[in-house]
């Protein structure tokens, strides 16, 4: 066995002293290519589970519906900004073409929707909470809303997933929003079967429904609510409404107080 260990040290000299011989290909740029490649590689990998880490960190607010939203609110407090470049702060899209977005695309605060149409909670928000932040601050130039369609609750919920859509095509996409949640009404009712979805299309004042009926069934509507209810599962969102605010996670139908506390804050942040 010492035999054994000798003879292979001698042959590991060796074969270190033709690496560093100076031929062609054995050192310089060719025998440096792998590690280079490794070192890249690892760095890849910790930034993507850095950034894994702050996105975790800033949307742990998200969770199952029927917590306790008065320890939540009191839980809130004093809001933290997320530094510039945070990733949670690149979900807004700020396009100013959105027709599921209201509030001008440089709004200093950004409140992102998950919503399923079919969600009773999602209506409570819709009928209520929504309606006065539209006012006191999407009218000021303070708030913009962007909506992600997130239907989890069946095949209505994704067919009014897609009639939202479809009538934002036509600019009607916040008319169908407050058809559709103009009342509270029961999960797979037929709301939202190819009936329900062509009378609130009409309620809404859609003016070309052929066109209407086209959209909701074309694979453009299928790829936009796809992509949003990906974002919501890449995130952890298991329930609607949720929110983001400039980051920062709000769940279900809270009171105007409490999206105002945040909103002000994040406001007087940005300033």
């Amino acid at each position: 066995m010492p035999v054994a260990r000798t003879r292979k040290t001698k042959n590991n000299k060796k074969s270190n002293k033709r690496r560093t011989s100076g031929a062609p290909g054995a050192s310089g740029p060719q025998a440096a290519r792998p590690v280079t490649k490794r070192r890249k590689l690892a760095a890849a990998l910790l930034a993507a589970v850095l950034v894994g880490v702050l996105m975790i960190g800033v949307l742990s607010a998200i969770g199952p519906p029927g917590g306790d939203e008065e320890g939540d609110a009191q839980e809130q407090g004093e809001v933290q900004p997320l530094p510039e470049g945070h990733p949670a702060l690149d979900l807004a899209r700020r396009d100013a073409d959105d027709p599921l977005a209201v509030g001008p695309a440089d709004a200093p605060v950004v409140m992102i929707e998950y919503v399923d149409f079919q969600d009773a909670f999602a209506g409570i928000h819709a009928r209520g909470t929504h309606g006065e932040l539209v006012e006191e601050y999407v009218g000021t130039g303070a708030l913009r809303i962007e909506v992600r369609n997130f239907p989890i609750n069946g095949p209505e919920s994704d067919a009014a997933a897609r009639a939202a859509w479809a009538a934002g095509q036509q600019d009607r996409f916040w008319e169908f929003h407050d058809a559709a949640f103009a009342e509270e009404f029961h999960r797979d009712s037929g709301r939202f079967d190819e009936d329900g979805v062509l009378a609130l299309a009409e309620a809404a004042d859609v003016p070309d429904l052929a066109r209407f009926e086209a959209d909701m069934a074309s694979d453009e509507a299928g790829e936009a609510v796809g992509r949003d209810a990906q974002e919501a599962y890449d995130l952890g969102v298991t329930s609607t409404p949720s929110f983001l605010l400039n980051g920062q996670a709000l769940h279900g139908a809270r009171s105007a107080d409490e999206f105002r506390d945040v909103i002000d804050q994040l406001y007087e942040a940005a300033e």
